[in-house]
């Protein structure tokens, strides 16, 4: 287990990002991605969150018809641009795209994790697919992903996964101080899930949450936008609105987060629970 008490030393601006994407170009939408990276960066951002398959739009079955073009893997030239920006504003991201394992075969809805340095630095897959994404063709992630910033321990979830309370608590129990999702929210149902999900998933796990959501037509759905970071209380800091594109930056504060966990009985005793899920990490 993870010292859980263990805070960052200084504070980390965050932000959450949200434009319309093109279907199933990939250079367009990396060319976005990096736009915002550097429009973040302006705002004094450390880390940008892009939306779930961001770098594709959500076309679960263009995707499937042709994994050799839409999907992405670490090496893939056609990052370059996103890393650039990434190294030449010291700023990592986090992009929603669709990868293939190597391996297997198998198709994954993914979040691919560039660094300061504009380097591959990890990846982490959905666990929790929908029925419809399974259905598709797409399979579940293996394990967790935590990645280090700045002493900031962020675990990364996509859509689904923050509907199972028990995702978000693995990543608290692992160390996390964040916990940061992309995704495909869209109007009507989507905007009451957001609104209701994502501060108790603050709340319970007194963590900052970070949510970067689709803002306009992708696949069959319309994102509702609302990108938005949670205080640790479950009270909004920052949130994006319908704004195309958008950013909702935030600064997470170690006081602050110290504050809310002071009076935590799980994170302060971890025993009271089950242990954590294995999870992947990696520094940025």
């Amino acid at each position: 287990m993870d010292d859980l008490h263990g805070l960052p030393a200084a504070p980390l601006t965050v932000a959450a990002g949200q434009a319309a994407c093109a279907r199933l170009d990939v250079a367009a939408n990396v060319a976005t991605a990096a736009a915002l990276v550097r429009r973040a960066a302006d705002q004094g951002a450390d880390l940008l969150v892009l939306p779930e398959l961001f770098l594709t739009g959500y076309e679960l079955p263009g995707i499937v018809a042709d994994p050799a073009t839409c999907t992405l893997s670490p090496v893939d030239p056609r990052l370059d641009p996103l890393a650039t920006a990434c190294a030449e504003t010291r700023s990592a991201v986090v992009a929603g795209a669709p990868t293939r394992d190597p391996e297997t075969g198998e198709l994954h809805i993914s979040a691919v994790v560039l660094g300061r340095d504009g380097r591959f630095a990890a990846q982490y897959d959905k666990q929790h697919v929908t029925p419809n994404e399974r259905a598709a063709g797409f399979g579940a992630g293996a394990r967790g992903c935590t990645v280090d910033l700045d002493g900031w321990r962020l675990g990364l979830g996509i859509c689904w996964d923050s509907g199972y309370p028990e995702h978000a608590r693995a990543a608290a129990l692992g160390g996390c101080h964040a916990y940061v999702v992309g995704a495909m929210f869209s109007r009507g149902s989507g905007e009451r899930q957001r609104a209701t999900v994502f501060p108790a998933r603050a709340m319970d796990n007194t963590s900052y949450v970070l949510l970067a959501n689709h803002s306009g037509p992708s696949g069959p759905y319309h994102g509702c936008g609302g990108s938005a970071v949670w205080n640790p209380d479950g009270t909004l800091l920052a949130d994006a609105g319908t704004a195309e594109p958008g950013l909702a930056t935030a600064r997470l504060q170690p006081d602050v987060l110290a504050r809310a966990r002071a009076e935590d009985p799980v994170l302060v005793d971890p025993s009271l629970t089950a242990p954590a899920r294995p999870r992947s990490g990696a520094d940025l």
